[in-house]
């Protein structure tokens, strides 16, 4: 058993920049595992700046100082977050809380329906069966609508953690972007010399993730706005949440979509029953999906992510065990992250070649 380990470590790990990319990986998991909950701003403020990094990229093509970039990023970032915080935030609560109110009564007005159904399949479907479903359905809700209603800010604790947060990462934020180089020369100076392997797969690495986290955050933008104009033109109830929830869901492929259509269509059947105007706004919500799925994904993402639908679920669902939506968001960079590690991680011809030179 020992020797089929050391050969095992022998075959793996005897190139020194291997061990060394393989310290790295370990120690960045490490941090993130034990340490998350405490540097969760610091974190939080790392990947921010590694985003708006490419917009004072751009900026600095104007012939702009990186100074005065970096101020016109940040102040656009500002003002975007005091508009999610002050204008779109109260909306969807203040739309969230009225559809939950509103649930005992969709509930209510579904239940004579439901009672229809054994009447026209007797054979299928029993009266005592839809009896129980409804019960059922009704306990979930109730405690749903309690949960949901009883959600604030009271605590005092979460509320000062929100604003040392609200304050903290917007000035980590700044400070990484105007101190960038001299961050990553303090950094790298930690580094061994010999770390080609490790350039190698950041090379890989970086453009893949930078490209696709912000290609996603226009997927959901895109999304978000086109839902809301086409809910709003209908005259969708909830417009506004139902449109997030939609641009939401485009961070779990091929599930997101179908999850949100439940809700969609549970509105607007109950705003107008089953008719022509209930069919437009499933049509124009169909035509949407479409739209992102051929049009909108391939042009955002083109070449980008060269990963299987099975890894891309399994990263989903596994990254989001562990660490909740964030890990939802990024599993699809992380899984290209390992999948990059695997490719650039020398196989035992490489090392052999190594040895032989």
């Amino acid at each position: 058993m020992i020797k089929l380990l050391n050969d095992w470590y022998n075959q793996h790990f005897s190139n020194p920049q291997v061990a060394i990319l393989a310290f790295l990986l370990l120690l960045g998991f490490g941090i993130i595992v034990l340490a998350g909950n405490v540097l969760a701003p610091v974190l939080a403020a790392v990947i921010i700046a590694y985003l708006l990094d490419g917009g004072v990229d751009f900026m600095r093509t104007f012939k702009l100082p990186r100074f005065i970039a970096v101020l016109i990023v940040f102040n656009v970032f500002v003002l975007v977050l005091l508009i999610v915080l002050f204008v779109l935030a109260p909306l969807m609560l203040k739309q969230a809380t009225q559809f939950v109110l509103e649930i005992p009564g969709m509930l209510a007005a579904g239940q004579s329906a439901l009672l229809l159904l054994p009447e026209k399949y007797p054979n299928i479907i029993s009266e005592q069966w839809i009896v129980e479903l409804l019960n059922g359905l009704r306990n979930q809700l109730t405690e749903l609508s309690q949960r949901v209603l009883s959600f604030s800010l009271s605590s005092v604790v979460d509320l000062i953690a929100f604003m040392v947060y609200l304050v903290v990462v917007p000035l980590l934020v700044f400070f990484f972007l105007k101190d960038k180089k001299s961050i990553m020369e303090w950094f790298t100076d930690f580094l061994p010399a010999d770390r080609e392997l490790v350039t190698e797969v950041w090379s890989e690495v970086n453009g893949k993730i930078v490209g696709y986290v912000r290609g996603k955050f226009m997927e959901i933008l895109i999304v978000w706005i086109v839902t809301f104009i086409t809910f709003l033109a209908f005259g969708l109830e909830y417009s506004m949440l139902l449109s997030f929830l939609v641009g939401i869901s485009v961070l779990i492929p091929y599930v997101g979509a179908a999850v949100v259509t439940l809700p969609v269509a549970i509105v607007a059947y109950f705003q107008w029953g089953y008719n022509s105007d209930f069919m437009y706004v499933m049509i124009a919500y169909g035509v949407i999906q479409f739209l992102d799925g051929n049009l909108l994904v391939p042009l955002l993402f083109s070449g980008m992510v060269n990963l299987h639908p099975t890894a891309i679920i399994t990263a989903v669902l596994v990254f989001g065990a562990l660490w909740g939506i964030w890990g939802v968001f990024f599993a699809i960079p992380l899984a290209t992250l390992i999948h990059a590690v695997i490719n650039a991680w020398p196989r035992k011809a490489d090392l052999m070649k190594t040895a032989g030179a």
